[in-house]
């Protein structure tokens, strides 16, 4: 849950027409529930996971185009420094660890690597700490799944995988127990460069609803996306009051007015016309990494309903 979320959470907030009942949870467990079971009748869902089942023709789930996770990932790459990397081009053929191959956060450093820094990502060999759905990859990648019992940070703290991707830092790092650094150490000077070269704000999630909901209640979507909307707003206005600081950061007010000047007064764009560059790059790196079957129009992703909001 986020300040963007919580107002529809805690009822603040009310979806038109609809009576909905929240359950919050971590991505991890709510993806696989999602995925493997469509158990909500909707959910926060993970991009590359609804491209991947989208492109192979057996989605459960339709998005709407709100955006409730995004995240820069220059941080999220930890490499050992006793491998000579200290670029990202060091990265090509080398063992790397994701917690999912299919995971979005994998998914946009993958995009990166090839088309800001060239690197060959089909070079490189991939270790998975378990996939949420099936993966049916194409010939010519080495992604493997790592053995039950093992984990990603043991084998980064011990050697056996060159660098790891994942949002969350791993314990050696945070420890400082083994020769592990992040690639990028400025990583938020490599980040505000990222945007300004891309214009782009890694989509990491999208609201979706499933199906037979959508089916049922072609209001739902648009309603939905209403709400959203009015919670991210009330989200962004309270980081500028000084009266009574919102959240728990004592210099709030400065960083909201650094974060317009670099990015502009909406940095959490919602609907599908402002974010189609960017929904396009996605499908595009889904296909290059082998992830989606075939190519998929942003289009595809979304309820039709909400194309034009």
């Amino acid at each position: 849950m986020s300040d963007r979320t919580r107002p529809i959470h805690d009822g603040r907030i009310k979806v038109a027409g609809f009576d909905i009942a929240t359950t919050p949870d971590e991505p991890e467990g709510m993806f696989r529930i999602a995925m493997r079971e469509a158990r909500f009748d909707i959910t926060e869902l993970s991009m590359a996971s609804h491209m991947l089942s989208v492109a192979r023709g057996d989605s459960r789930y339709i998005g709407v185009p709100v955006f409730p996770s995004r995240a820069f990932r220059h941080g999220a790459i930890y490499i050992r420094t006793d491998r000579g990397i200290s670029r990202p081009e060091d990265l090509a053929g080398r063992t790397i660890g994701v917690p999912e191959y299919q995971q979005t956060a994998a998914l946009w450093v993958r995009g990166m690597l090839r088309e800001q820094h060239g690197v060959d990502t089909r070079g490189i060999k991939w270790r998975s700490g378990g996939e949420r759905t099936k993966l049916n990859l194409p010939g010519g990648l080495d992604v493997q799944e790592i053995a039950a019992g093992e984990s990603l940070e043991a084998m980064l703290a011990d050697g056996r995988i060159d660098a790891f991707i994942g949002p969350r830092p791993p314990a050696c790092f945070l420890d400082g127990s083994a020769p592990v650094a992040r690639l990028f150490a400025d990583s938020r000077a490599a980040e505000e460069a990222y945007f300004k070269a891309t214009g782009f704000f890694p989509i990491m999630h999208c609201i979706a609803i499933r199906r037979d909901v959508a089916e049922a209640h072609p209001d739902l979507a648009a309603a939905l996306h209403a709400a959203f909307a009015e919670a991210k707003a009330q989200a962004l206005a309270e980081l500028a009051m000084v009266n009574v600081l919102r959240v728990s950061l004592p210099w709030i007010a400065a960083e909201a007015a650094r974060q317009t000047a670099i990015m502009g007064g909406d940095p959490w764009p919602y609907g599908f016309a402002r974010n189609r560059d960017e929904i396009a790059a996605m499908c595009r790196y889904a296909l290059a990494d082998g992830l989606a079957a075939r190519e998929v129009a942003p289009e595809e992703l979304f309820h039709p309903t909400t194309l034009a909001l």
